[in-house]
């Protein structure tokens, strides 16, 4: 099942081992293999999937588009903004600072469900490529309570975040 959405807290060891490896391929094969093994089995406390509504979050938080600029910083941090690290269109991997980290985590106590339901249905039905529901809104509010409290928690360790995603 593809487009599955990850976020990472990441140690600057961690974080130093991805940007060493030079290879864009050989760079995303690690993050799949070794860790993304190594935080499912060891780590969970330090990673919040959202399956398939990252998507909707972005684009709720950002502009309503899928775009990796769009929308305004903090809240377009969330899950695409970040240094990218990774080109190809198989796979996501962005890379968020513990500065960037702060600011994110400072903006998004402000997110209600009202604030994020208005948000959400505010997005281009058309450009999303799905019905905008109540369902829908409840599975994207789930994953982003998640999402949130993970922010916090990796903006209080002073962590990176990197989130990625199957495309």
């Amino acid at each position: 099942m593809g487009c599955l959405g990850v976020h990472f807290s990441l140690s600057e060891d961690v974080v130093q081992t991805i940007r060493s490896i030079e290879d864009e391929a050989e760079r995303a094969a690690w993050v799949r293999e070794d860790l993304e093994d190594e935080y499912f089995d060891e780590h969970r406390d330090w990673l919040a999937p959202s399956a398939k509504a990252w998507d909707a979050m972005h684009r709720a938080l950002a502009d309503g588009q899928l775009a990796w600029g769009g929308g305004e910083y903090p809240l377009n941090h969330v899950v695409l903004g970040g240094e990218m690290m990774y080109t190809p269109s198989d796979y996501i991997m962005m890379l968020k600072t513990p500065q960037q980290v702060r600011d994110v985590a400072a903006a998004l106590p402000a997110i209600t469900e009202d604030d994020f339901r208005k948000r959400y249905f505010a997005i281009d039905a058309a450009s999303y490529g799905c019905p905008l529901t109540d369902d829908d809104f409840g599975y994207t509010w789930d994953a982003f309570q998640r999402v949130r409290d993970f922010w916090l928690r990796a903006a209080t360790e002073g962590r990176y975040v990197l989130f990625t995603a199957d495309q």
